[in-house]
């Protein structure tokens, strides 16, 4: 099947059309040579017609459906920062998660998820737009966490549908019909490579392309960003899904989280390349550490303004607002040098949550909030962004720099090392991740490998590792002896694929 013909047909065999061989076109964009969406459209085409299992009626003849691609990321450096104001750099992956839209001509929402379900989970799940949006008003993002909340089994459509509710909210769209949604993703879950994200920015994409409108890559990973974080109801920062919409093939994505400035693209210098070995340890952000040690950072933020003298005042219960010219509310543009000098002696190591709200009155984030019955680490969970800010400013002009190759990437792995020590000190390490660190450690440049560290939001996940573009069988022989300690075989990321903005959307007919 050639889609460059845009013209196809699914044949008999396929395994889910039985009946006669079905017809589709393509009646704007293109697969981009990507097997997998190419894969994905015959599947669409499949469908037509099809009258067993949950595929059975998603989609009619006739009518266009709207196909959008996004990728996961490798988180090279940055991480946890970028809730703190860091620059970051993310690898778009080759995996990715697609979604088919296609309006229905009446309000219900049907949402089918592909390949296996966990147990516990259903694959099809139902909402009617007047759930969303009774008497045609967006409800609160509170009754739509409690709306998706409501039956486990189809918790994780909140992802999807979700964003039916932030767009109506946010750009004021209005729905007049419902809408059956496809999702598929090879972006495997838990491992700290943005499977969420994916699926957010793809379903997404294809819901504007549906009904015809257009929102810059930017645009749509903030909003995609709520939808975790307002509807969802996971603290994650906005890497992310900016990477996962406007990352590039090949390259780093350099994006500054002030909340979510793109710096451009950085080439990593020939010779060299990226992967991803998974640790097999379930990497969650809702999860109680990473929010933990997020929420410590914006209480040391808190502290430091207090120290510096900067003005602050109430926003809600648990919440401050602090005049900040100094920092412009971000915690990383704290120098090493003065958080060393002036402010390191005045970050307690922990602190109870009722002690520091009784104290500071509370804290900038907008989506985490103190706990007053709970300690938090405080001093190594503010003193990470401000040094990883540096690191990543400084692994960014190494990439782009001059110097002769064993110098600079000597310090390239060590500044990674040095981030996944730094994890290791906010509590966000594992054995697991540690463990393929210091087998990359162990084999080092005479395999041609030169650093690694933990990704994302830690606690597990994967583990990003640089080295030589010829040193993947030391990266698979890395994997092959953490499966013979373990029992478990990593999954190895590498290669990359374009964002959803550069991949565009597809619509066929069938």
């Amino acid at each position: 099947m050639v889609l460059a013909a845009r013209v196809g047909a699914v044949q008999p065999g396929h395994p889910v059309q039985r009946g006669r061989p079905v017809r589709y076109r393509i009646l704007q964009g293109s697969s981009g040579g990507l097997e997998d969406v190419e894969r994905f459209v015959a599947d669409i085409a499949s469908m037509i017609g099809g009258d067993e299992g949950p595929a059975a009626g998603l989609f009619t003849p006739g009518a266009p459906i709207h196909v959008a691609r996004a990728p996961g990321r490798l988180d090279v450096m940055g991480g946890i920062a970028d809730y703190s104001g860091s620059l970051v750099l993310q690898l778009p992956i080759r995996q990715a998660a697609r979604v088919a839209v296609q309006p229905r001509a009446d309000r219900r929402l049907r949402v089918l998820t592909r390949g296996d379900m966990p147990p516990g989970r259903r694959a099809v799940a139902d909402y009617l737009l007047d759930d969303l949006a009774p008497g045609g008003r967006p409800i609160d993002y509170a009754r739509a966490r409690d709306l998706f909340r409501r039956d486990p089994a189809t918790s994780w459509a909140a992802y999807v549908a979700g964003a039916f509710v932030v767009l109506m909210r946010e750009k004021g769209l209005i729905f007049d019909r419902g809408a059956s949604m496809l999702i598929d993703s090879s972006v495997p879950e838990g491992k700290g490579v943005s499977s969420s994200a994916a699926i957010e920015v793809a379903a997404m994409r294809a819901i504007l392309a549906a009904w015809s409108v257009n929102l810059p890559g930017r645009e749509l990973a903030l909003l995609c960003q709520k939808v975790e974080n307002l509807v969802v109801g996971a603290p994650c920062g906005i890497m992310d899904q900016m990477t996962s919409a406007c990352g590039r093939s090949g390259r780093l994505l350099a994006l500054l989280c002030q909340p979510a400035e793109l710096q451009g693209d950085l080439e990593v210098p020939d010779g060299l390349a990226l992967w991803g070995i998974d640790s097999g340890v379930r990497h969650s952000v809702a999860g109680a550490d990473y929010g933990a040690v997020r929420v410590g950072a914006f209480m040391g933020y808190r502290i430091l303004a207090g120290a510096a003298g900067l003005q602050a005042g109430p926003a809600g219960a648990g919440r401050v607002r602090i005049d900040d010219p100094l920092w412009g509310g971000c915690l990383a543009n704290v120098a090493p040098s003065l958080l060393e000098s002036r402010f390191a002696g005045l970050l307690p190591e922990s602190l109870s949550g009722r002690e520091f709200l009784d104290r500071w009155g509370g804290i900038t984030d907008e989506v985490t909030a103190v706990d007053p019955g709970r300690v938090y680490a405080v001093r190594a969970p503010t003193a990470h962004p401000v040094y990883e800010h540096f690191r990543v400013r400084a692994f960014s002009r190494l990439l782009s720099g001059d110097m002769a190759d064993a110098v600079r990437t000597g310090l390239l792995g060590e500044l990674m090392y040095q981030s996944h020590a730094s994890y290791s000190a906010c509590g966000l390490g594992c054995p697991g991740t540690d463990r393929l660190v210091e087998l990359v450690r162990q084999a080092g440049p005479a395999c041609g490998l030169y650093g690694a560290k933990i990704t994302g939001g830690g606690s597990g996940g994967t583990v990003a590792v640089l080295g030589r573009r010829d040193a993947a069988p030391a990266v698979q022989a890395i994997a092959d002896r953490y499966a013979a300690e373990t029992g478990h075989r990593p999954v190895i990321f590498s290669g990359s694929s374009d964002g959803a903005e550069a991949f565009g959307t597809l619509t066929l007919a069938v």
